[in-house]
């Protein structure tokens, strides 16, 4: 075999290799030990002597760093051997720097750390543009500076690491933020209520405190913030939480239909009614009945839910006999219902009998803190309900979540969210990227790509180049790649590969 040919080879099993420890490194969950397998395998492929990974700097100290071949005594002082003016000019430059000698490169030879540390050949990458940290290496095992193709190597390997790092840091700072809602969650059972922003906390605090009174609730709040999910820990926490939780939308029936939807109807009460009804308010008998958009109400079905509020009977369509009801009544809206007693669209005996205790539901404005956990749960959801494949969330499309303007609120976000993850999983990916929730907005030139998209167009290449240097016999192309046969076969028709025609 040529030597050429043996040279390519040698470097498709090195690509090979390379690829399979960062799909590797990409299934970790925690960052310390991610980072500690990330250097140990840059400092194997270039042979350092030496090596150092930092991310996220703040205050001029890095959130998380740590470097190669130390006990837990030495890593401060090893770490602070290190010269902070090449990692400070790989960041703020954004270019990988290489020099054969720091002490003899004019660039670094008046830095103080570079003299006092004798600084001899140095590799230092950024990770992410713009930079979240960098990869820094320092002298060799053997003799001479890094080559080209160690550069190459700390450069991939620093692409990749920056997107599983910028994922990771974003778990830890969530993880690491406050939730504010925790002293509340201890004595209220809220599961239905995603968030842990100050501002979702003194909602639940209001709904602590009605909770277990008896008296009406209304629950306020612009449409799609979760009114709905808040009347349910209001009912899960009441006296009435053994009973059922029956929700009505006032705004989804027509007035015709919505005295018979709420209090039922006696046979021959209309054309449709042959047999007696059941409404609403029988079946949250012992229970919650809640209604939400209230100020939608005509000024005749507001008549009977006074009746109902104030005397705790109701009749049902057509018949001339009250009927006592035994139920808790919440309320929401998002119009304001006290402008429109103003305008006489609104009862004003109604909006007082309401109106004795107040939950405001935030918009998602409010809390921008909360929509990666919304997010997070609104995608488990859909997979699960849906038997899509688990998917996750990059942390680019978090970060454009929480920039986006949300007019719908909660409502909107699962809405987005639920398209992203059924367009990602017939992409076959196992990330959601900012591209699949917002399909219609231009793409920023020069963009990074996630570490899906990158690692699938390396697969493609990868396979298309092997099959075109095998003269696509796939005998000799599964055996260089390592790959079954039906494996092959199935990256050709995933990448839509064809022979070319003789």
């Amino acid at each position: 075999m040529a030597d050429s040919s043996i040279e390519q080879v040698q470097n498709l099993r090195r690509e090979r290799d390379l690829y399979r420890n960062l799909l590797e490194l990409g299934s970790r969950d925690e960052i310390e030990p991610f980072l500690e397998e990330a250097l140990s395998l840059v400092v194997a492929l270039t042979g350092s002597r030496r090596g150092y990974i930092e991310l996220a700097e703040e205050r001029d100290e890095p959130r998380f760093w740590i470097a190669h071949g130390c006990y837990d005594r030495e890593v401060e002082e090893i770490r602070a051997t290190f010269s902070r003016g090449i990692i400070a000019e790989a960041i703020a430059s954004g270019r990988t720097i290489v020099t054969e000698s720091a002490l003899r490169d004019p660039r670094f030879l008046g830095r103080g750390s570079v003299r006092r540390n004798l600084t001899e050949a140095v590799l230092c990458a950024p990770l992410g543009s713009p930079p979240i940290g960098v990869v820094y290496l320092q002298d060799r095992e053997e003799p001479g500076p890094f080559t080209e193709e160690d550069r190459q190597v700390t450069e991939a390997v620093a692409r990749h690491l920056s997107v599983f790092a910028d994922r990771l840091l974003v778990r830890q700072l969530r993880r690491d933020e406050e939730d504010h809602t925790l002293p509340i969650r201890k004595k209220l059972s809220a599961t239905g209520v995603i968030g842990r922003s100050k501002a979702l906390a003194g909602a639940l605090h209001q709904a602590s405190l009605v909770a277990p009174l008896e008296a009406s609730v209304l629950i306020t709040g612009p449409s799609g913030t979760g009114k709905t999910q808040l009347a349910r820990a209001v009912h899960d926490n009441g006296p009435c939480a053994a009973g059922p939780f029956i929700d009505q939308n006032c705004a989804a029936l027509p007035d015709a239909l919505l005295e018979s939807e709420l209090f039922g109807a006696v046979p021959g009460a209309h054309s449709t009614a042959t047999r007696r009804a059941e409404g609403r308010v029988a079946a949250a008998e012992g229970g919650t009945l809640f209604l939400d958009e209230i100020g939608d109400l005509s000024l005749v079905a507001q008549a009977k839910i006074l009746q109902l509020l104030q005397s705790k009977e109701y009749f049902p369509l057509g018949s001339a006999r009250a009927v006592k009801a035994n139920v808790r009544v919440l309320a929401a809206t998002h119009a304001d219902l006290k402008a429109l007693v103003a305008k006489r669209t609104f009862r004003e005996d109604l909006y007082y009998r309401l109106d004795v205790l107040r939950i405001r539901v935030p918009a998602l404005t409010e809390r921008p803190d909360d929509i990666p956990l919304l997010a997070e749960h609104f995608c488990k959801r859909v997979c699960d309900a849906n038997g899509l494949p688990s998917l996750r969330l990059s942390a680019g499309a978090l970060r454009a979540m929480q920039a986006a303007e949300w007019p719908g609120n909660v409502r909107e976000l699962d809405s987005h969210v639920q398209r992203a993850a059924i367009i990602a999983a017939d992409e076959g990916v196992y990330e959601i990227e900012r591209r699949h929730l917002f399909p219609d907005e231009p793409g920023t030139p020069g963009e990074r790509l996630s570490y899906q998209e990158e690692t699938r167009r390396f697969q493609g290449q990868l396979v298309a180049r092997t099959l075109q240097e095998t003269g696509w016999n796939a005998a000799e192309a599964t055996r260089r790649l390592g790959l079954s046969r039906a494996h092959l076969y199935n990256l050709i028709s995933a990448f839509g590969l064809e022979r070319p025609s003789r």
